[in-house]
């Protein structure tokens, strides 16, 4: 399949699907050249963003997805890792199998989830069928999605069981830190550090943020041999995958006299964990980094254990506390079964994933079974047509007119609510800066 340098096009459209997809490509194909291609919508990585992932791309282009269908790499490529939402997989996969239609030579597709899969299960898994690979994150996920494709027709073979790519690190040493309840040791190198993972809308409320601040705030002044560190997603005017409505950072300026072991970190994630001792958070996908490398983890309670929080993915982990159990002392211990069903502690993940590609790269020329989704101008011309149309494509795979397509949902948000409209920033009222709109 191709010639010359193996080639790998990396679709993301936002910093995490970034971190994920680029993560992937270097596990399935490590010995591949890297094409990243990032979608012109409202949460396109910024620079920062993309290196901060650490996997340098060999190109790099800003795209939507007309121009992504007429790009020469994609099609030349021999893996394409859709690092992307739901629908923008399907209008490719769409797209992408009209365009390679009676082609001797086209990529493989590959596609999976960001993070742990807690809701939208059977909208996603849908919205992904006909690529090549998609990729559970762990040995629970690949058997409740193959009982979705066997009852929908499509092939279980299609997934693939492997692991949340960026799982990696140093193994966890906690003699080296502490002493019994969390303490200091004496004589450790550095205090025993809690670090909250936020997200950006777990709490949702304002009040609950700064709630969550006090709560912080609280625990940093009942433990000052403690180092308590508040892990942010972006700096200030950075977008990111899910909108944060309350900022940490500004709601942060509001406490009335923060403790001095209490501390605003950005970064990556991986070097935050690299000075860890309990990770705490409501549902994280930093926590599953955290508990692969053996760090004690938290899953607050206090807002519930509700599917609209995604905690409940962790209700047979044994990690499920709250803010008062863990200002007592309370250092939980993962249970070792739930941990090994949801992939931690694989050795090597991608080993299925890359021996499906070679056997799917040895097959003769032309003969890969063609991109076939799940939803077709057949089955679901309604909402397969939308999804296009909000992508400027059209059922025939091709650009639609200017005057018929649609922009992306984040950006049509900012249209209506007006370009006059202001935004509270910190204690600033602002206009808002709408960006150039695209198809993608």
């Amino acid at each position: 399949m191709g010639s010359g340098t193996p080639r790998v096009v990396v679709l993301a459209d936002s910093d995490s699907r970034w971190k994920w997809a680029a993560s992937v490509a270097r596990r399935i194909a490590p010995d591949h050249a890297i094409d990243a291609r990032f979608l012109a919508v409202a949460t396109t990585p910024t620079q920062r963003q993309i290196a901060e992932v650490g996997i340098v791309p060999d190109t790099t282009a800003v795209v939507d997805c007309v121009q992504l269908l007429e790009d020469p790499a994609v099609h030349a490529a021999d893996l394409v890792v859709l690092g992307t939402t739901g629908g923008t997989v399907l209008s490719l996969i769409h797209a992408l199998g009209i365009a390679w239609e009676g082609r001797p030579h086209r990529p493989l597709l590959v596609t999976g989830y960001v993070g742990v899969v807690y809701e939208n299960l059977v909208d996603g898994l849908l919205l992904r069928v006909g690529s090549d690979l998609i990729l559970a994150n762990c040995a629970h996920d690949a058997e409740r999605f193959r009982a979705v494709y066997r009852s929908i027709g499509a092939d279980p073979a299609d997934i693939v069981e492997a692991g949340l790519p960026f799982l990696g690190g140093a193994p966890y040493d906690p003699p080296a830190v502490h002493g019994a309840f969390g303490r200091t040791a004496p004589g450790a190198a550095r205090p025993f550090t809690v670090t909250f993972a936020v997200q950006p809308s777990v709490p949702g409320t304002r009040a609950a943020r700064l709630g969550m601040l006090e709560k912080l705030a609280r625990h940093a002044r009942l433990h000052p041999d403690r180092e308590v560190l508040i892990k942010l997603r972006n700096r200030p005017g950075e977008a990111v995958t899910h909108t944060e409505r309350h900022s940490y950072q500004s709601l942060y300026d509001e406490l009335p006299d923060p403790p001095a072991n209490l501390t605003l970190v950005y970064g990556d994630m991986g070097e935050v964990l690299d000075r860890t001792d309990l990770l705490v958070t409501v549902s994280s996908t930093a926590a599953m980094e955290s508990i692969h490398r053996g760090i004690p983890t938290a899953i607050l309670t206090d807002y519930g254990v509700r599917e609209a929080h995604g905690n409940h993915y962790f209700i047979h982990s044994g990690l499920l506390a709250s803010w008062a159990e863990l200002d007592k002392g309370l250092v939980p211990a993962v249970d070792p079964d739930w941990a090994a069903s949801r992939g931690v502690g694989h050795p090597d993940p991608y080993a299925d994933a890359r021996a499906r590609i070679a056997a799917l790269r040895a097959a003769a020329p032309g003969t890969l079974k063609a991109t076939r989704p799940y939803y077709t101008p057949q089955s679901a011309s309604d909402y397969l047509e939308t999804l296009l149309a909000r992508r400027g494509l059209g059922l025939d795979g091709r650009a639609l007119p200017p005057s018929s397509a649609r922009p992306d949902t984040a950006v049509r948000r900012l249209i209506r609510r007006g370009a006059g409209g202001l935004y509270q920033v910190g204690r600033k009222r602002v206009a808002p800066v709408i960006r150039r709109l695209a198809k993608g």
